[in-house]
């Protein structure tokens, strides 16, 4: 029998000091973050800009975390290869910003990095249907892409639900990531209804004790079975 495992926290540095960005990270690394997750914002396709592939080369010595990159952008094509020499691990595209996401992804596998699809609160499961056996992640907007510290859309549940039962009818072991409104509260929702994996960003960067709070955003989620991490 598979064992069971707390969800993965992936502190989102959108919420970091960018003041003291290195030190940011390497703190949320001390209080057992498992990834990192960076937000590229281009305002274009969502209404904000953030950071590029030149911080996350420049963070990536710093840190032994898998880099979980973002990418709010379009097009993104043309920045994928960019993107994974700057360190990302995983590289998540967005259903919605361009019409050949099959072959992004293929691509994102080329480059030796594990691809993940993201999908805006609009956007219906069914739209991911036909790219599950090209990702490792999929990640689900609980927000409105483009700004932190928005509140958790509870509309999403049923989607998370959805692309849980999905994900597991392949096979594959495909994690399911949430975005967006993260705390102890809707952790333990989100994780109910499937995920796996939780981005946080005010509830990790907005508090005194990063390592309490992600101690005990872990502690509020679900358990899931896997045979590894």
């Amino acid at each position: 029998m598979s064992a069971l495992h707390p969800p993965l926290i992936a502190p989102s540095v959108l919420s970091a000091n960018f003041a003291r960005m290195e030190e940011e990270v390497l703190a949320v690394e001390r209080g057992g973050a498992d990834w990192l997750h960076l937000d590229v914002m281009d305002g274009h396709f969502v209404p904000n800009l953030s950071f590029g592939a030149p911080l996350i080369s420049a963070l990536r010595g710093s840190s032994k975390l898998p880099f979980d990159v973002h990418l709010m952008i379009e097009p993104v094509d043309p920045y994928l290869e960019m993107f994974a020499k700057a360190g990302a691990d995983h590289i998540h595209i967005h259903i919605e910003a361009g019409p050949h996401v099959h072959r992004s992804l293929q691509h994102i596998r080329a480059l030796g990095k594990k691809p993940g699809i993201a999908i805006c609160p609009a956007t219906p499961a069914c739209d991911v249907e036909h790219v599950l056996d090209l990702v490792d992640v999929i990640l689900v907007m609980t927000v409105n892409p483009g700004f932190g510290g928005q509140k958790f859309l509870t509309s999403q549940l049923s989607k998370i639900r959805e692309l849980r039962r999905m994900a597991d009818a392949t096979g594959r072991d495909i994690r399911i990531g949430v975005d967006g409104g993260i705390d102890t509260a809707t952790a333990a929702l989100a994780t109910e209804a499937g995920a796996d994996m939780l981005v946080a960003g005010t509830s990790v960067y907005g508090q005194s004790d990063y390592g309490q709070a992600i101690s005990a955003l872990r502690a509020a989620g679900k358990p899931y079975r896997a045979d590894g991490v």
